[in-house]
């Protein structure tokens, strides 16, 4: 599976000093989407008119207009189709313009289970004439840039995700300010993150936060909806599923990879949770991304 790196999508000579690029929404573009892949940035998809299928890891999500889909780094994702007459933007930049400042402190209960949040949002007609605003703006400074306007550009992109974060917490709002809980699941999300390939035990994660399991399964049910141990499941599974789809590797290789002891290991605990094979998983996987 290929890994687009936004260093190596340059249009012009500028954008090798430029950390986002903007481009209208067109067939020729999208057509480089159609193959499943990862990349090593966010990308934004804003549709102002016709519809598009986006396929996002598991889920399929269908945009038109007023709708916006924010891809987070290495979630994998293709476009299965899109209508003749679709119009809007796409808008690339690196992770750090939006992980240096955002969603850090004060702002940390917004990143609770944003990646997916954040994957099909609809505005209402004025927000989303604000968004394309703002997004004219972006585009403009990438296409006559400078040291003072590229800063400018990051702050626009800022307004821009800090006003869809805004809107998704609207329906799921949080109240308050931040509370230990949050700081806890937050830690343990990225804990998880970083490890999940060789520690999967609650007892570790929770000795890790200085809390006890017990706990900790309270915070992730508070959170998420489920247990910490399905929590850690989960976070395996979706690895499972991406190499089993992209990476071009054997089951066995899989199974090592991920810290089971053996290809029956793997195949053991896929069973268990999906009630297939990972044979049988694959193939759906294919399926669903027509490969």
């Amino acid at each position: 599976m290929e890994r687009l790196h936004l260093k190596k999508q340059i249009n012009k000579i500028e954008d090798k000093k430029l950390s986002f690029r903007v481009f209208d929404l067109d067939a020729e573009h999208l057509q480089a989407y159609t193959a499943p892949h990862q990349k090593d940035h966010f990308c934004i998809f804003v549709i102002q008119e016709g519809e598009l299928r986006l396929q996002i890891e598991d889920r399929q999500y269908i945009l038109n207009s007023s709708r916006i889909s924010v891809i987070f780094p290495d979630q994998v994702h293709a476009i299965q189709a899109f209508s003749d007459q679709v119009a809007g933007k796409i808008i690339l930049f690196e992770e750090v313009l939006f992980c240096s400042d955002i969603l850090k402190n004060e702002l940390s209960p917004y990143n609770i289970n944003l990646s997916t949040q954040l994957n099909n949002t609809v505005l209402s007609t004025d927000e989303f004439a604000e968004s394309i605003h703002t997004i004219k703006l972006i585009q403009d400074i990438y296409q006559n840039p400078s040291l003072v306007r590229k800063e400018e550009a990051r702050f626009y992109i800022k307004i821009f995700l800090l006003k869809l974060i805004e809107s998704v917490h609207g329906q799921h709002p949080v109240l308050g300010t931040k509370t230990a809980d949050q700081s806890l699941y937050i830690e343990f999300k990225k804990l998880l993150n970083e490890n999940y390939k060789e520690e999967r035990s609650v007892q570790y994660y929770a000795d890790q936060l200085y809390i006890t399991p017990k706990k900790l399964n309270a915070i992730t049910k508070k959170h998420c909806g489920d247990t910490a141990i399905n929590t850690i499941h989960n976070r395996i599974m979706t690895e499972i599923k991406r190499q089993l789809m992209f990476a071009d590797i054997t089951h066995k290789e899989i199974a090592f990879d991920l810290g089971f002891n053996s290809p029956a290991a793997l195949n053991k605990f896929v069973k268990a949770k999906l009630n297939e094979t990972p044979t049988q998983l694959q193939n759906e996987l294919a399926q669903m991304y027509n490969t």
